[in-house]
C-alpha cells in the first residue's frame, strides 16, 4: 500500500514547482510588477516568466502524472485510498486548465507583445491570471487532501 519512496519524492517535487510557482507568480510578483512596472514592461515581463516557467511546468506535469499513476498501479486501483482518487482527479482538471492556458491565452499573450499591442496582451494576460488562480486554489486543496485526507476519510 505505500508507494516507492522514489515516486513519492517525483511527486512532491512536481508539486513543489507546479503549484509553489503559481503561489510565488500569483501572490508576490503579479502585484509588485503591478505596482511597479508600466504595462508595456509588465506585459514583456510576464512573456518572458511565462516562456521559462511554462516548461517546469510541463516536466513537473510529466513526474505528477507518471509517478502518481505508478502509486495507484502499485496500491491497485481498487485498493488506493478515495483520497488518491479525489487528487488524481483534481490534477486531471489542473492539466486541462494549464492545457487551455497555454494552448489559448499564452499564445495570444506572445503574439500581443511581440505586436506591442498592449490592450490585447492585458486581456490575455488576464485570462491567464484568472486561468491560474483557478489553478493555485484547487492545487491548494490537492496538497491539503494529498496531506489530511485519511484523516477525512
Amino acid at each position: 500500500m505505500f508507494p516507492d519512496p522514489l515516486f513519492r519524492f517525483l511527486h512532491v517535487a512536481g508539486v513543489a514547482v507546479w503549484v509553489g510557482g503559481m503561489f510565488f507568480a500569483y501572490l508576490c510578483l503579479r502585484p509588485t510588477a503591478g505596482e511597479v512596472l508600466e504595462p508595456p514592461v509588465r506585459l514583456r515581463l510576464w512573456r518572458g516568466v511565462f516562456e521559462r516557467f511554462f516548461r517546469w511546468v510541463w516536466a513537473a506535469v510529466v513526474l505528477i502524472l507518471v509517478s502518481g499513476g505508478a502509486m495507484m498501479a502499485s496500491a491497485g486501483l481498487a485498493a488506493a485510498p478515495p483520497s488518491w482518487h479525489l487528487m488524481a482527479t483534481i490534477g486531471v482538471v489542473m492539466v486541462a486548465v494549464f492545457v487551455y492556458v497555454f494552448f489559448g491565452p499564452y499564445p495570444a499573450l506572445r503574439r500581443a507583445v511581440d505586436a506591442q499591442d498592449w490592450p490585447a496582451a492585458g486581456a490575455a494576460l488576464n485570462r491567464i491570471r484568472q486561468a491560474v488562480g483557478l489553478n493555485l486554489v484547487l492545487g491548494l486543496v490537492n496538497i491539503a487532501v494529498g496531506t489530511l485526507g485519511r484523516l477525512l476519510a
